[in-house]
């Protein structure tokens, strides 16, 4: 009898904690148009399927499921929070470019442990505002164009000169080297030697806790990333110290700006970027150059190697603008590269395949109503850009890497159906910089080897 009693006062719990957690809010979507959804398990909610999606070979499952019984815009639970998804591109246009008066960041907690309370990933209205503008300004700028142009054309021949034939080569790893040199040399002018080095060990230890339980004992995951960044924080110190010396004034009267450390230390409108910030915010800076446009180069590489005919399309584009190049003095410019159209494709298709940035993750500081949908203060709203990357009544065949129908659609990068690179306020200030490297890389890789792939392991180059 004992048994049958404790049965029942767990029933009990937990219907009382799933109508704790949930069910005020059910009640109050069936009046104003809450999306539909499941809140899973009590605590746990949803969240094994959501991780599980992301190890199969169609991480977008766990959307397309709920797409299908609840609709384009639907409520789940993750991580023991509730969360609206929308795979609405409208929807997705909405929560991304309202900032600040609808909608803040929100972030898991290890991400905001590691960013710290000044990041620009937290930043919001003005302040916000002000440091994206400074740096969009800068690296559309067209001295940073010329000049970068040649760097990345010398890191990438520097790094393929080290190539060696019928070797395995494990692109991942190699475009690293480029893009990660690349991006810390716009960031702060540092060139090649034991501080980069120093550097890339210690990022590469850093960016491990990003995604990790929010726990700072010592040895846990959290700890060891939290102790890199202050090695790494240290050096960014270093560097702004330096500048503020007699060369760096100098510099400074005639208005030459170098990297990102000269155009936040230089502003004087923002008084409030003490050195520590913007330390923070230039180790913050260097995570796309290590996760983000290494995983499209790798993954343009694998696309190609299976589609043969874009391939040798790409290459035929590639090498007629080298024969057009072979006799000039100037050498390639920026424009050079971007004026390819297919190589444009491929790239714009890549990015579409091979979105990076799966989601965007905010919470409403109010109560919101788009398309009909109500999104109640507090709630976190998770755009899923991938989604819309694969919904077939936007692209036909989405699954399929087809370069070509961009010739149709047109390469459009603030098309709502085309967010590689996030949209709104936020949208990524490099958009361009990666998109040239992007090109200068598939450039030299195409016009100067021939390669195999062995299985999914991109290897074994020729040249």
């Amino acid at each position: 009898m004992e048994w049958l009693v404790g049965l029942w006062v767990l029933l009990v719990i937990v219907f009382l904690t799933r109508w704790f957690l949930f069910g005020e809010k059910e009640n109050m979507g069936k009046k104003a148009k809450f999306p539909r959804g499941s809140s899973g398990w009590p605590l746990l909610g949803e969240t094994l399927d959501f991780i599980a999606s992301g190890y199969s070979s169609k991480p977008v499952s766990f959307m397309e499921k709920r797409k299908s019984l609840y609709g384009k815009v639907f409520k789940t639970s993750i991580l023991g929070n509730g969360v609206i998804v929308s795979t609405d591109p409208e929807v997705n246009k909405v929560v991304l470019q309202n900032q600040g008066n609808m909608f803040v960041p929100a972030y898991p907690k290890s991400i905001r442990e590691l960013m710290g309370e000044h990041s620009i990933l937290q930043m919001n209205g003005n302040l916000h505002r002000k440091v994206h503008a400074l740096l969009v300004s800068f690296l559309r700028s067209p001295q940073l164009k010329a000049r970068i142009t040649k760097d990345i054309e010398i890191s990438v021949k520097n790094c393929f000169s080290a190539w060696k034939s019928h070797q395995p080569i494990y692109i991942q790893d190699e475009v690293k080297k480029i893009t990660f040199t690349i991006l810390v040399k716009v960031l702060m002018s540092m060139d090649g030697g034991e501080d980069l080095e120093f550097l890339r060990r210690e990022f590469g230890e850093f960016i491990k806790g990003l995604i990790c339980l929010p726990v700072k004992f010592p040895g846990t995951r959290l700890y060891k990333s939290l102790k890199a960044k202050e090695r790494m924080l240290k050096m960014v110190r270093k560097i702004l110290e330096e500048r503020k010396g007699d060369d760096a004034a100098e510099e400074a009267e005639k208005g030459v700006v170098n990297d990102a450390v000269d155009v936040l230390l230089r502003d004087n409108s923002m008084p409030t970027l003490s050195a520590e910030t913007i330390s923070g915010n230039i180790v913050e800076m260097m995570i796309p150059g290590e996760e983000t446009l290494p995983t499209a180069m790798t993954l343009a590489v694998k696309f190609l190697s299976d589609c043969p005919l874009a391939l040798t399309k790409l290459q035929e584009e590639n090498m007629e603008l080298q024969r057009l190049k072979t006799y000039s003095i100037n050498g390639y410019s920026w424009t050079d590269y971007m004026s390819l159209p297919f190589t444009q494709n491929v790239i714009s298709e890549t990015l579409r395949m091979a979105n990076i940035v799966n989601a965007i993750w905010r919470k409403a500081v109010k109560e919101v109503e788009i398309k009909g949908y109500l999104i109640p203060k507090g709630w976190c709203v998770m755009a899923s850009l991938t989604s819309v990357h694969f919904d077939e009544k936007i692209y036909e065949n989405p699954y399929e890497f087809n370069p070509w129908r961009w010739e149709k659609m047109g390469a459009v990068v603030s098309n709502n159906c085309f967010t590689p690179f996030g949209g709104g306020q936020r949208l990524c200030p490099g958009i361009e910089l990666s998109r040239l490297e992007l090109s200068i890389f598939l450039h030299h890789l195409v016009t100067s080897y021939r390669w195999v792939a062995e299985r999914m392991k991109l290897s074994t180059f020729q040249q």
